[in-house]
């Protein structure tokens, strides 16, 4: 069992009553910005991996930089990256990992080369996720208790949430279904992508392996399963074959619901980085969580201005209307205190189910002098 890292901070330094720290306003306000501790001529030449979803796009493109920086971006999708930084490289200094491959590898195996930083990059909600064949009597979650239930691999993050939401808000627990993982995923072609992680799987969960070169849309076609967990779309359900559905079709007002209960917006994806890179230039963790918060600062005012014409949905307006009011302005927050929760909720269903030998601690993952980080507040 690994025990807590010697040089975490105690607890109560990062749980603010406030949202907004004075570190955080300093931060944006330029004391002791990047620029002003980086004493070198020269700009750090650095590498960010990651998708460039909307909220990076700035950073991306780079109209919005890292100070001190001279940064290279890599568009990535998400099992390389993964591979890179724990069986890989680690040649990229920053980069976007998988929050359960991340909990997995810290505490199974005592990874330590990188650590995170305080930005949610990637957050879903999980009901969606949930897909049943539509002849067999399932019209609720506890109708899945003794189903035979499919997964691309077991443990990663979208099939770890999905799992601790149907225990925790249906009492479904893992042990009462029978689970067929799979290598082979109907959805991205790819194989072996979610096992390079599952160092430790529950024994008290029935857990099988389907055969070679057999996805979880082929399964529930041919009737071996009775249900998919999967985190993007099986592709029986892309291609709209009636044998399939979502067991809640108005997921959207069902998550919304568990939003408005728990307070927690699922997360999938954070941003790492390389340990030796922060200890040599401790100015850095700041100038990037600089620059993540102001690249999505950018896409909100882009949002913001354009309304309805941001996107080509029909509805995008109402949409983010909608969402502002049900989870404010800056619905995608970064910084400690605005990740605790749903972090803590990760961790505890790594720990319940199985997949992590201890439950972990915030503090204990992120990089130390980021525990204070905070956003300025929206208005």
């Amino acid at each position: 069992m690994n025990s807590p890292r010697s040089d975490a901070l105690p607890r109560r330094s990062f749980l603010k009553a406030s949202a907004v720290s004075s570190l955080g306003l300093a931060m944006f306000h330029g004391a002791g910005s990047a620029q002003e501790i980086n004493s070198q001529s020269e700009e750090l030449p650095i590498t960010v991996a990651g998708y460039p979803y909307d909220r990076v796009r700035a950073l991306a493109n780079g109209s919005t930089k890292v100070k001190g920086c001279r940064t290279t971006f890599e568009p990535a999708t998400i099992g390389p990256m993964n591979v890179h930084v724990f069986n890989g490289p680690q040649t990229r200094e920053v980069t976007e990992v998988g929050l359960l491959p991340f909990v997995l590898a810290f505490c199974n195996d005592g990874f330590r080369d990188y650590e995170l930083l305080p930005i949610p990059v990637l957050r879903l909600f999980r009901h969606k996720s949930i897909f049943i064949r539509t002849d067999r009597d399932i019209s609720e979650p506890a109708d899945l208790r003794g189903r035979r239930i499919a997964t691309v691999g077991y443990s990663s993050s979208g099939l770890t949430w999905i799992r601790g939401i149907l225990h925790s808000e249906y009492g479904v627990s893992p042990n009462e279904v029978e689970w067929i993982t799979t290598q082979s995923d109907s959805a991205k072609k790819t194989t072996g992508g979610a096992s390079k992680w599952e160092k430790l799987l529950p024994s008290d969960v029935s857990i099988r392996t389907a055969p070679p070169g057999k996805d979880e849309s082929q399964l529930l076609l041919d009737g071996e399963v009775d249900a998919i967990l999967h985190p993007a779309e099986p592709k029986v359900f892309v291609d709209r074959n009636p044998i399939v559905a979502r067991l809640f079709p108005d997921h959207r007002s069902v998550e919304r619901a568990y939003y408005k209960k728990t307070e927690v917006f699922p997360i999938m994806h954070v941003v790492a980085i390389r340990r030796d890179a922060a200890a040599t230039h401790p100015w850095l963790p700041r100038a990037v969580f600089e620059a993540y918060c102001q690249a999505k600062r950018a896409d909100y005012e882009l949002m913001h201005n354009l309304g309805s014409y941001y996107s080509s949905l029909p509805w995008h307006g109402q949409e983010l209307n909608e969402t502002r009011a049900l989870m404010g302005e800056n619905f995608y927050p970064y910084g400690a205190s605005q990740i605790q929760k749903a972090m803590e909720t990760a961790f505890q269903y790594a720990f319940s189910q199985g997949l992590a030998k201890r439950k972990l601690a915030l503090e204990e993952v992120l990089n130390a002098s980021s525990v204070d980080f905070e956003e300025p507040r929206y208005n």
